[in-house]
């Protein structure tokens, strides 16, 4: 029974908050600890080691674990921006700002590092992490030395660049935490650059949008 005047069905809070806005990761009385993180990723990895060839098809296993909760993300992020806030990008650059700044900030509770276009190839962007958590608890034996866990966030990028309708070749994440001269960095041992490569249609569609047409 509804009272004289009132539409029956759904009623939103007086705030104008709806169950969208709500943060997942973090309430009021309670917050995933990373503890717990470290714990759920290392058995995630466990699982992902499972019956595979190498290093490289474990990262792709990561990958493809990473890649629906890019989808998810991506529509829930969208969902929760303000209303006079611009709709899904429809440009490679606002596109990877939002995933240097709404989607880090949701994941790491802080911004990218650094975002970038490679110099020798246009369909080549990278997004620097210079201390990544997901590889923060993790102990490498030394013959899985190369390996970067860090390939599971590649699949949330890429996961959010196919949903968001820019299609690409690929995101791989490849550790980088070394000086010029070739020596592990003392500062970020760690730093990870999440490499980008649309395709070509991507491009072609970016250069129409660019003239205007």
């Amino acid at each position: 029974m509804t009272a004289q005047g009132q539409t029956p069905g759904l009623r939103y809070p007086s705030n104008k908050k709806t169950i969208y806005d709500r943060n997942l990761s973090r309430s009021k009385n309670s917050e995933l600890s990373r503890a717990a993180f470290a714990y759920l990723f290392v058995e995630m990895i466990s699982y992902a080691q499972k019956r595979v060839k190498g290093i490289a098809d474990l990262e792709k296993r990561l990958n493809n674990q990473g890649y629906p909760l890019g989808l998810k993300l991506l529509e829930l992020l969208l969902a929760r921006a303000p209303p006079n806030s611009a709709l899904r990008p429809t440009r490679i650059l606002p596109l990877l700002q939002f995933i240097a700044q709404t989607l880090w900030r949701h994941l790491f509770n802080r911004p990218a590092d650094a975002l970038e276009r490679s110099e020798n190839d246009a369909s080549q962007y990278m997004l620097y992490d210079n201390d990544p958590m997901v590889n923060q608890y993790i102990s490498l034996p030394r013959e899985m030395s190369q390996l970067n866990c860090a390939a599971f966030v590649a699949g949330i990028i890429e996961g959010v660049c196919d949903g968001a309708g820019f299609a690409t070749q690929g995101v791989s994440a490849h550790s980088v935490g070394e000086e010029p001269g070739g020596e592990k960095g003392s500062m970020w041992p760690g730093k990870t650059v999440f490499l980008i490569k649309f395709r070509e249609e991507v491009l072609e569609r970016e250069e129409i949008l660019g003239r205007g047409g």
